[in-house]
């Protein structure tokens, strides 16, 4: 299974439900993605997923 890099966009599940979201930051076991934003702050959504937990939707190379 290949990694993603940064600029890639990946589907991976929280919460029950799926989410697509573009990595912004790639570590040895996992990525740290943002997801959207929040209506209240109007920042981003950010979350870290495990190597194991996603797919990559579509790659930035």
């Amino acid at each position: 299974m290949a990694n993603a890099n940064i600029g890639d966009i990946i589907t991976f599940k929280r919460d029950g439900e799926s989410h697509e979201g573009t990595v912004s930051g790639v570590r040895e076991n996992s990525v740290i993605v943002q997801y959207g934003y929040s209506k209240d702050k109007d920042e981003p959504l950010t979350t870290i997923v495990n190597h194991k937990n996603y797919k990559i939707k579509k790659s930035s190379k």
